[in-house]
C-alpha cells in the first residue's frame, strides 16, 4: 500500500498531532494552555513544539520576563496546510479500507457478533 498524499511523518505521532490540531482550532494559545489541555509536562510540550517550530509549522513568540514571561503559540500557513494534508491523507487511508473491505464482500461486525463468533470458535 502507498502512502497517500499529503501524509506527514513529521505530524503523525500521537503527541505532535494532538497539538497541532488544538493550534488549528486557534489563532494564538498559551503554553500553560496546550500542555493543561493535552496533559503533558512542559519539557515534553517544549519539545514538541520546538521539533514543530524547526520544520516551520509553527511560531513561537515569548513576551515580558522573569516570573511575567509568557509564552504563545501558533501554526503558520505552512503548519496549517501540512496539518490540512495529513488529515485528507488519514481520511483517504480509511475510506481506502472501507472501499477494499467492500469490494472483498467483507462487512464491519458488531460487538456482539464478534463475540458470537469467538464463543462458537472456542466451543469448537
Amino acid at each position: 500500500m502507498s502512502t497517500p498524499a499529503g501524509f506527514d511523518e513529521l505530524i503523525h505521532p500521537a503527541t505532535r498531532l494532538s497539538v497541532v490540531a488544538l493550534l488549528a482550532t486557534t489563532e494564538w494559545a498559551d503554553f500553560a494552555f496546550v500542555r493543561d489541555s493535552l496533559s503533558l509536562s512542559d519539557s515534553a510540550l517544549s519539545k514538541q513544539l520546538h521539533t514543530l517550530e524547526e520544520a516551520g509549522y509553527l511560531e513561537i513568540r515569548k513576551e515580558g520576563g522573569g516570573r511575567k514571561r509568557r509564552t504563545t503559540v501558533r501554526l503558520t500557513d505552512r503548519g496549517r496546510t501540512a496539518f490540512d494534508g495529513h488529515v485528507a491523507a488519514l481520511r483517504a487511508i480509511v475510506e481506502g479500507a472501507a472501499h477494499t473491505a467492500a469490494e472483498h464482500g467483507q462487512r464491519r461486525h458488531t460487538a456482539a457478533e464478534h463475540g458470537q463468533r469467538r464463543q462458537t470458535e472456542v466451543a469448537r
